[in-house]
């Protein structure tokens, strides 16, 4: 049998906005329901080398079509100045659960970004005011461009306010954008009076300290233990959405407050897998300010990798190749 290579352009070529936000929907939906496995991600710690790795599994099963796969991804904050390599590299290998055949090994890099832009598009859809037309992005990014193309699917953005400590980065993101939205650059607090907000960026001590009374915040930097970019006042007011609890108290937006006893379980309103489903509400009447969690999940991995794979094998984009050394 033959193996599909599909590298960081292959990914990109083969990715629909529309479709990546629909698997993981999904997805979602499939974990919801338990119709998905996703052991713990596990951790092989690099001090030496300042950095780890670390191995995100999962099956799903949506009724129409499952999946497999596992996506060996990194964190290596050394190599952009010491290597002239991208913080995180990833590498995707996605099966067919009936024979444990590898179909495809997939940039890993380019699917994270596109997934993560879909999980808070979805989250957007249903958290967000129907008539929402202001982005504010917080850190300016390869994700930004992905929150902004992805967002877009689901609300009539019109505006952008981009806000980072990095000029370049702000202009790069402008002229990106300029010719289909009115881009402008802004401080966080401009940036956080939009209708939507999704903040991308790394810190440890939070950033956002006030949005609009009905703004909704995807807040996506916050990957591991002790990141933190929304105040806590934010969070403890919020609408609070989560995408899985696990990772959320250990290594998400929340992890800082719920370790400080500052959030709790009723604190939360929901998993967003159970606003999809139609199990809790989505945004009503009554809500302020919604926040969505986002730590990113191997099932939104798997999803996507779907769902690019489809489309690949049928345009016929990517490079065949022997894996197995097996011929049919």
């Amino acid at each position: 049998m033959e193996t599909l290579l599909l590298d960081a352009q292959d990914v990109s070529e083969s990715a629909r906005t529309s479709e990546m936000i629909d698997a993981v929907a999904e997805a979602f939906a499939a974990y919801s329901r338990g119709d998905a496995q996703m052991p713990a991600k596990s951790y092989v710690d690099l001090p030496r080398y300042n950095g780890d790795f670390r191995s995100m599994p999962a099956y799903l099963d949506t009724g129409e079509w499952d999946a497999a796969g596992v996506k060996w991804v990194n964190a290596h904050p050394d190599n952009p100045t010491e290597h002239g390599l991208p913080t995180v590299l990833g590498t995707m290998i996605y099966s067919d659960p009936e024979t444990a055949a590898p179909l495809a090994v997939l940039d890993g890099t380019t699917l994270t970004r596109l997934r993560t832009g879909a999980a808070a598009a979805v989250a957007t859809d249903h958290l967000a005011r129907e008539d929402a037309t202001s982005l504010g992005i917080v850190g300016a990014g390869v994700q930004s461009h992905t929150q902004l193309e992805a967002i877009a699917e689901v609300r009539d953005i019109t505006t952008v306010v981009v806000s980072d400590v990095d000029d370049d980065a702000v202009e790069a993101f402008r002229e990106r954008y300029e010719d289909s939205y009115e881009v402008r650059a802004g401080t966080i607090e401009a940036a956080g009076a939009c209708d939507v907000v999704s903040t991308t960026t790394p810190v440890t001590e939070p950033i956002v300290t006030e949005v609009g009374e009905g703004t909704h915040i995807n807040a996506i930097g916050a990957d591991a233990t002790g990141k933190h970019e929304i105040a806590d006042g934010i969070l403890q007011a919020a609408t609070l959405v989560i995408d899985d609890h696990e990772q959320c108290t250990h290594s998400g937006e929340i992890n800082v407050p719920w370790s400080e006893g500052l959030l709790e379980d009723s604190d939360i309103h929901a998993e967003l897998g159970e606003i999809v489903m139609g199990r809790a509400s989505g945004r009503t009447p009554a809500d302020g300010v919604t926040v969505f969690d986002s730590t990113g999940l191997a099932i939104q991995d798997v999803a996507a990798a779907h769902a690019v794979y489809k489309r690949a094998r049928d345009r016929g984009i990517g490079t065949p190749f022997s894996l197995t050394g097996t011929s049919t």
